[in-house]
């Protein structure tokens, strides 16, 4: 129930711009997340000319560097930017897509942010929508798993931590971008930084089944690289992603 009142909240944003950040107000985690925090992100989009009205938002996630990135761009902009870099404080399973529940695996392929809980059991926490139509059609179909979030603390069984102290930003980052009108907030979960040299290295130690899953995240990857747009991503009747 709690899941489907803030997935209302942020339909609701969608018609009426401010109520969202209003709702996520009343909650004390959030209220403690502008109070400390408001000034160092509204600097850091000042400093990359980004108005925080205006604000667009996509994240980026390495399992194997354990490194989570934070673009940003204004709404009538295409091009993002890179303004902030996190640590992920945990990696929990291997390298490789989530196919199942209970198999510890954090995801890999192409989201959005679709839940916002100001009340987590990890201070704050964002839930991606896993699982996606790809991971629908290549995972054990009565089993998937959910509860995907990328959340505070320092310890997980398959989510993305990075402290309670760097939750309040890329929530709060998230809050402003949804409550200024952004639809949906892309998550892209790459294995790797996916350069040449990385793919090449790799591809020495998986699969053949991985390796083909892992080239179609190296489609996107190489693409994002270049044009620094947000994907767009469709995905055929054998669950391969196309750009």
């Amino acid at each position: 129930m709690f899941k489907i009142i803030l997935i209302l909240a942020i339909m609701n944003n969608l018609l009426f711009s401010g109520n969202f950040i209003n709702e996520q107000k009343r909650y004390g985690r959030v209220r403690d997340a502008i109070k400390e925090k408001y000034n160092l992100i509204e600097n850091n989009l000042k400093n990359n000319n980004i108005k925080i009205e205006e604000l667009n938002i996509l994240i980026i996630a390495y399992k194997e560097e354990a490194i989570l990135e934070l673009y940003a761009k204004n709404k009538s902009d295409k091009i993002y930017k890179k303004i902030c870099e996190y640590n992920i404080a945990e990696k929990s399973g291997a390298l490789g897509p989530k196919r199942k529940e209970g198999d510890l695996q954090v995801p890999e392929g192409f989201y959005n942010i679709e839940i916002f809980n100001p009340a987590s059991s990890y201070y704050l926490s964002l839930g991606i929508n896993y699982p996606n139509t790809s991971d629908k059609i290549k995972g054990y179909k009565s089993k998937l798993g959910g509860d995907i979030f990328i959340h505070g603390s320092t310890a997980t069984i398959g989510c993305i931590p990075i402290t309670d102290d760097k939750i309040k930003e890329v929530y709060l980052y998230s809050v402003y971008a949804t409550d200024g009108g952004q639809k949906k907030i892309p998550v892209y979960i790459f294995p790797f930084k996916m350069t040449n040299s990385n793919f090449n290295y790799y591809k020495k130690y998986y699969s053949e089944e991985l390796i083909n899953f892992w080239k179609d995240l190296k489609t996107g990857y190489d693409l994002f690289q270049i044009n620094k747009e947000e994907l767009k991503i469709k995905v055929d009747k054998f669950g391969n992603y196309i750009f």
